[in-house]
């Protein structure tokens, strides 16, 4: 296993905040030692921006920032230096897909550069007055969301992942956190190998995958445990501490 790890990434729901949506003590302890030994740390989201932020000037500010499950790329200083919108034609097919199955209590929620909309906070203009970054549903209903996932996934335009069970996550095909994080130890001068990856649902599968160690959650949805190089404790344990504390006594 790689033990010359210079980047660790982290995804946050389930993973680096608490089931309150807060990072512990331990978990932010760990981070300011791991960076003390010169380890770059990135949060790797599918929040947006203006979700994330905050929690990301709590911890203090790194190289990069991956936010809408790679969408979009920030520097130190929050400019956005990469950056991969939904093609307008495309949520047009996602809101249909939504309304054909509304009567099955679906919920719509998304990430767009002029703000957070959902279910419950609709937006009032038309497809193509917003740039649209990542779409969602969350769907109790089993069999509706199986439908609905199947003709996702018959779709090469989407790249289909999910933060919880019951949830949908759809970005342009390729935009996923590896593919973000390729970009980000490109420009760091480092390579996958040299990443530490540490994640909880599918959006997080691609860099547990690629990472040179894939890290998941003791409360991982199984597939990712599958996938993992192995699994620390739970997001209500500080398993993120658990992580870089390994990861330490290793280097």
């Amino acid at each position: 296993m790689p033990t010359d790890i210079k980047l660790i990434a982290l995804d946050m729901d389930g993973t680096l905040v608490n089931d309150e949506g807060m990072v512990s003590p331990e978990n932010e302890k760990a981070i300011e030692l791991a960076k003390e030994k010169g380890i770059h740390v990135v949060l790797s989201t599918g929040r947006s921006l203006r979700t994330c932020r905050d929690i990301s000037d709590q911890l203090g500010r790194s190289s990069y920032l991956v936010t809408v499950n790679g969408g979009e790329i920030y520097d130190k200083e929050y400019n956005l230096v990469h950056g991969t919108p939904l093609d307008n034609e495309l949520v047009k097919d996602l809101w249909k897909l939504k309304e054909t199955h509304d009567k099955d209590s679906v919920y719509f929620w998304s990430s767009t550069s002029q703000g957070l909309f959902n279910s419950h906070n609709p937006f009032d203009g038309k497809i193509e007055d917003y740039n649209w970054l990542k779409f969602g549903f969350d769907i109790k209903d089993d069999e509706v969301r199986k439908v609905i996932l199947d003709e996702l996934m018959n779709n090469e335009a989407l790249e289909v992942s999910n933060s919880s069970p019951t949830n949908i996550e759809i970005n342009p095909a390729g935009v996923n956190k590896a593919a973000a994080l390729i970009k980000v130890c490109e420009w760091l001068g480092l390579s996958m190998d040299q990443v530490m990856a540490c994640g909880d649902s599918l959006n997080d599968m691609a860099m547990i995958r690629e990472a040179g160690i894939g890290v998941a959650m003791g409360n991982a949805q199984e597939s990712v445990k599958e996938a993992a190089d192995w699994v620390t404790g739970r997001n209500t344990d500080h398993g993120v501490a658990q992580a870089i504390h390994k990861l330490l006594e290793q280097q």
